[in-house]
């Protein structure tokens, strides 16, 4: 597939883009996330609200502070190269995340776009879901609307800004471990449950052109990460008028 492709429908599959050692390597530093947060209050289930309650969703931001794989698949060489095509020569990093669906009860994602959570003005945002196992319609695997991205920002509801699109709707998506498939932050697009005797893995980086400037409430951009901003490729010209200034506070 193509940048073509990319404009045309709003997604991408990019196949193998992940060799199987990097592949191991991020799953096992899935797994050792996972065994640091047992028991703890970090041990939280981040299944979609309004979904059922035995679903099950292990999610955490910011995936990059807590092992170095993801700083290095953020980064790497062959999925540049693919965003380089699609963003323009200045890629920035907007935030990064996992997310575990178990066996048998992993939650499933409603219809939905990307871009009520973090609304930028040219729209350049997009998504590259990195695929740590093998997905299918069985273990709930990527469905998007093909070509809804045209229709730019839609009217959402609730506070999980779903859409009264039935997942059914959307185009399955299967990949295979190593894959990444990449879609507009305007691409309408959801994922069933995972109902097989396996864990479903997958990595999410969002991706931005560094002069696409966020859309502000109350003077304050949403959804501010750390480790927001970091360039994977080009430069960013826009450093000194628009990046984060955190505060510490103690806990």
């Amino acid at each position: 597939m193509s940048a073509e492709h990319f404009r045309e429908y709003g997604y991408l599959l990019c196949e193998g883009v992940f060799e199987a050692a990097e592949v191991e390597e991020m799953r096992d530093a899935l797994e050792r996330i996972l065994k640091t947060v047992a028991g703890t209050e970090h041990d939280e289930n981040h299944a979609w609200k309004g979904g059922a309650q035995d679903a099950i969703l292990k999610g955490f931001h910011n995936i990059q502070y807590h092992d170095a794989a993801f700083t290095r698949a953020a980064a790497n060489p062959k999925l540049v190269d693919v965003l380089t095509q699609l963003i323009g020569p200045n890629v920035q990093l907007h935030h990064t995340k996992m997310l575990v669906k178990p066996p048998e009860q992993g939650a499933p994602f409603p219809m939905h776009q990307d871009y009520p959570y973090f609304p930028h003005t040219r729209h350049s945002v997009l998504a590259a879901s990195v695929h740590l196992d093998d997905t299918n319609e069985e273990n709930g695997c990527l469905r998007v609307i093909a070509g809804s991205h045209k229709h730019g920002p839609l009217e959402s509801q609730g506070a999980s800004n779903t859409l009264e699109v039935p997942l059914e709707d959307g185009e399955p998506i299967p990949a295979r471990a190593g894959d990444v498939v990449i879609f507009s932050y305007l691409t309408i697009h959801g994922s069933g449950v995972n109902t097989s005797n396996a864990a479903r893995r997958n990595v999410l980086f969002q991706y931005r052109d560094p002069a696409d400037e966020p859309v502000l409430a109350n003077g304050v951009e949403e959804h501010v990460d750390w480790g927001h901003g970091l360039m994977v490729a080009g430069r960013n010209p826009f450093y000194w008028e628009r990046h984060p200034r955190f505060e510490v506070k103690p806990a």
